[in-house]
């Protein structure tokens, strides 16, 4: 049975619930989508080692923080700074976070709209016999099309919002309890399938055999702000997540599973991709890296090499829904529980307003690939990407962090962090990452912001 938290706000049912719901928020398509992606554009290998070592040091070392800040306080993000350091104006860092999930969900849901448009398409088999030329054309006619492309946004939307309305453990955990592991089990095969494509050992080269001399202060950049988008961090997530977690729990292990979960499932996410790509007769890095579709043009070629690929394609994008909105219920979440802990909102009432808000406002994210000529020349889809999807979640990283160090304190930090967790065998490393790597990393790289984004 669930442990009531001293609020009243609930708690998730269990450890592995708790697992399961911040590795899907964590996964999604941060992982699927959003990870090969930047591996194309940052020159292969040599970012993936980047986004490991990114999600080793910094990664584990903020979540865990951002854990303890959370449970330790039982509430969202601004609520959390406010009672441990009650006016001292760092609230204003959780409104940061607040405002950040609900710009990044106005985009980030554009995307799990086509996720749910490939899924009807999979359906009527427009993949079977597919080549790369035909897939990206479908791509494009489908994201060119205002109508459509709103319709699956909005689709997305509603489900998001009906499910955060129904709660911790009515909605988020239970949905996440049953699906996310289907998820794991199909990448799997789909990997399996790439990895035996006739040419595919040049795909694994170009994943896999880092040329570290490559490594510069750019994929450095967007590795670490890989590894915070896709691990929920910065932006108040896991914060909020980490307020419904019992007091019995380990937020060592738990975090520690959550970012392998991850980087597991971005991991297979570029086997599955990259093997197929240079599979394809023609291709070549610099042909696919620009392209936002990069999964959902290269999915249908696995899945036409498939026997049984209808089937193989029908979960696969079934699941892909389930990884989307994982997120995107996450996301939602953060501000949601902001008006219902600081402001006395029912749930329902919540998600309803902040899901019509975020729907709003993602509509020229879900016009400007294609469908609106101004909005697709000026790049406001990669501008709203770059500005919440790595500088904020950047500073909220480093703002955490601080906080953490200067105004609560290593002391309480570690006793919250113990637990549920006596043993701490991290703890020197953590103590040394939080107090000086991970900062030091963060504020370098946010100097050179200038730099990396030219």
């Amino acid at each position: 049975m669930a442990e009531k938290s001293i609020s009243g706000r609930g708690t998730w049912g269990s450890k592995i619930a708790f697992i399961l719901a911040a590795a899907g928020s964590a996964i999604g398509l941060g992982s699927l989508w959003r990870f090969p992606l930047m591996v194309g554009r940052m020159g292969g290998a040599v970012y993936v080692f980047a986004y490991i070592l990114a999600v080793f040091f910094i990664g584990f070392t903020e979540m865990l923080a951002e854990l303890a800040i959370g449970r330790y306080s039982q509430k969202n993000p601004v609520g959390a700074f406010e009672a441990i350091r009650p006016g001292s104006g760092w609230k204003y860092l959780g409104y940061t976070g607040v405002i950040t999930t609900i710009a990044i969900l106005s985009y980030y849901a554009v995307v799990a709209g086509w996720a749910f448009g490939y899924l009807y398409k999979t359906i009527f088999g427009l993949f079977r016999n597919v080549t790369w030329e035909s897939s990206a054309a479908i791509f494009d006619r489908f994201v060119s099309n205002s109508w459509e492309s709103l319709f699956c946004f909005l689709i997305v939307m509603g489900i998001t919002t009906y499910i955060i309305s129904r709660g911790i453990q009515a909605g988020i955990e239970r949905f996440a309890k049953v699906l996310m592991p289907l998820l794991f089990i199909l990448m799997i095969f789909l990997a399996i399938r790439a990895l035996t494509l006739p040419g595919a050992g040049k795909g694994i080269a170009f994943y896999l055999k880092p040329d570290l001399a490559k490594i510069d202060v750019k994929v450095l950049f967007f590795a670490i702000g890989q590894a915070f988008y896709s691990l929920s961090l910065g932006m108040g997530i896991m914060i909020t997540y980490g307020s419904y977690i019992s007091k019995r729990e380990n937020l060592v292990s738990s975090a520690g599973w959550v970012c392998f979960s991850t980087t597991l499932v971005a991991f297979l996410a570029g086997i599955i991709i990259y093997p197929t790509l240079f599979a394809t007769p023609g291709l070549t890095p610099e042909k696919f890296a620009p392209s936002l579709g990069l999964m959902f043009q290269t999915i249908p070629l696995v899945i036409a090499k498939l026997p049984g690929g209808f089937l193989f394609g029908f979960l696969f994008f079934i699941l892909l829904q389930v990884a989307a909105l994982t997120s995107t219920i996450s996301l939602l979440e953060v501000p949601v529980a902001f008006l219902i802990d600081e402001h006395n909102w029912r749930r329902s009432k919540a998600a309803l307003f902040l899901g019509g808000i975020s729907f709003f406002l993602g509509i020229p994210s879900a016009l400007s690939v294609g469908a609106s000529t101004a909005l697709t020349r000026f790049g406001f889809f990669n501008k709203m990407d770059l500005l919440f999807g790595n500088v904020l979640l950047a500073i909220g990283g480093l703002g955490v962090l601080i906080f953490l160090v200067y105004f609560w304190g290593i002391k309480p930090a570690l006793e919250e962090i113990r637990t549920g967790c006596p043993r701490f065998r991290l703890q020197p490393l953590w103590i040394f990452n939080v107090r000086f790597l991970a900062p030091l990393a963060i504020l370098i790289l946010l100097i050179f912001i200038k730099t990396v984004t030219k």
